[in-house]
């Protein structure tokens, strides 16, 4: 019983002590004094994240990589050039071919490892009058890869000249592809609408070619679209 006292004692000696603490100045003024501190550490850790998370943000959001089909130069639009080469693909009849155009660097590594092959690489030409002026008939196609520093989702709009809200463009043109009689597959690509050539590229080799493109009604909605009418095409960043 007596251990009982003894303690309530203590409890209630403790409650008061805590009670005039809480009153005295000094220590309101102790309290206060260690919470500004605490404040201005949390908010110099804040300032300190929102600095790592725009540049983080900064870095994520660059880095989208284009091709810009006849042009050896990158759009002067927050863009940087990896490297300006030749357009080329596979032989327009070949039944096996690949599909895709592909941008050649102008400093290629060759190997020698191998004796035979049924895989070939030919270059890129204009393979219609309607190109002229800007260029004719068995002209080479010149390319640049370009690499994007304000964006990193890349798009290609085919019949569109412009891009749509909240992206940025890099560049727009005729949309091309091989003639759709030919036996190769290809594929749909933007050149660019002041396109040039390769110097010393003008005899008709044939090779990977490629044509505008127009519209067919039927399937294909008209309108919007109209038939036999020539397709435009606009490469956006993001």
């Amino acid at each position: 019983m007596a251990l009982v006292v003894v303690l309530t004692f203590f409890v209630l000696l403790a409650n008061a002590e805590k009670r005039i603490l809480l009153n005295d100045p000094d220590v309101i003024h102790s309290q206060l004094h260690t919470l500004e501190q605490k404040m201005e550490e949390v908010m110099a850790w804040k300032a300190d994240m929102t600095v790592k998370y725009n540049t983080l943000l900064t870095n994520t959001n660059a880095g989208g990589v284009f091709v810009r089909w006849g042009r050896k130069e990158c759009p002067g639009n927050n863009t940087e050039l990896i490297y300006s080469g030749y357009a080329g693909g596979s032989w327009w009849d070949h039944t096996g071919s690949a599909a895709e155009f592909v941008c050649l660097p102008p400093d290629p590594d060759l190997t020698t490892k191998y004796t035979s092959s049924r895989a070939l690489m030919y270059g890129a030409e204009y393979d219609s009058g309607e190109f002229s002026p800007r260029a004719e008939n068995g002209d080479d196609l010149p390319c640049s890869v370009c690499r994007s520093t304000a964006g990193s989702s890349v798009l290609m709009i085919p019949g569109k000249s412009s891009c749509y809200d909240g992206w940025s463009l890099q560049y727009h043109g005729d949309l091309v592809a091989g003639a759709y009689s030919h036996k190769a597959a290809t594929q749909y690509i933007c050149l660019d609408e002041h396109s040039g050539t390769v110097a010393g590229g003008h005899h008709n080799y044939d090779g990977k070619v490629f044509y505008p493109v127009k519209a067919v009604c039927g399937s294909l909605t008209c309108p919007p679209y109209q038939d036999n009418r020539y397709l435009s095409c606009a490469v956006c960043t993001k």
